[in-house]
């Protein structure tokens, strides 16, 4: 087997473990599901599942990476004259217009919510992982503008995008606890982000936006 078709196979069993897992998770919980029970329904040994994912939580949350490195990949496909807040306001509410899953705006989110929220141990990895979010945008931005070492902007700038995202979606969690579907909160979401990025800007404004030929391959 050639080292690209061995690697593709590697992924796809990954993704197929992951999402069985997943399927697991929200229908019984994620205290009532075992490894075990995982590697059964996947057809696969234990060992094969700690071979792909450290802990149980990996499972569940297997695009830690994605999301870690979301925000520095926003940042870094903005447009010309667009400014790090104005990419992100536009990012976020692309994915909530069209229910894509890397805010936890997508169908069945309100399940997933629920899982995180009743487990001390998945709610302490999303914890970590929006604070590594914010902290590669920061070094993202600051790297990007060539900022001075002691310039504490890019980590302003940064602290207050994850702020914003963080209120607005913790917002969302409330409700989604209180029984509500992600399509019914939607239309007042979009207007409480929309709140919440104007405000913003009044004080970013348009730092970080990009110059013409400033453009990364």
């Amino acid at each position: 087997m050639s080292e690209g078709l061995r690697e593709r196979k590697k992924r796809e069993t990954r993704l197929r473990i992951s999402d069985i897992a997943t399927g697991l998770f929200m229908a019984r919980g994620f205290d009532n599901v075992t490894v075990a029970e995982v590697a059964r329904a996947a057809d696969v040994s234990v060992n094969t599942v700690f071979n792909y994912f450290a802990t149980k939580e990996d499972l569940l949350l297997d695009r830690t990476p994605e999301v870690e490195e979301l925000l520095v990949r926003v940042f870094l496909e903005r447009g010309p004259g667009e400014s790090v807040l104005q990419a992100v306001r536009r990012d976020f509410l692309e994915a909530l217009g069209a229910g894509h899953y890397r805010y936890g705006f997508h169908e069945g989110g309100d399940v997933f919510i629920r899982i995180i929220e009743a487990s001390p141990s998945l709610s302490a990895r999303v914890r970590e992982m929006n604070e590594t979010r914010e902290h590669r945008l920061a070094e993202a931005v600051a790297d990007e503008l060539d900022a001075d070492p002691d310039d504490l902007t890019p980590a302003v700038v940064a602290a207050q995008i994850g702020a914003t995202l963080r209120t607005v979606v913790g917002y969302a969690v409330r409700r989604m606890l209180a029984g509500e579907t992600v399509e019914a909160i939607a239309p007042d979401l979009r207007r409480q982000a929309e709140h919440a990025f104007a405000l913003l800007e009044k004080g970013i404004g348009d730092y970080g936006a990009r110059r013409e030929g400033r453009q990364r391959s």
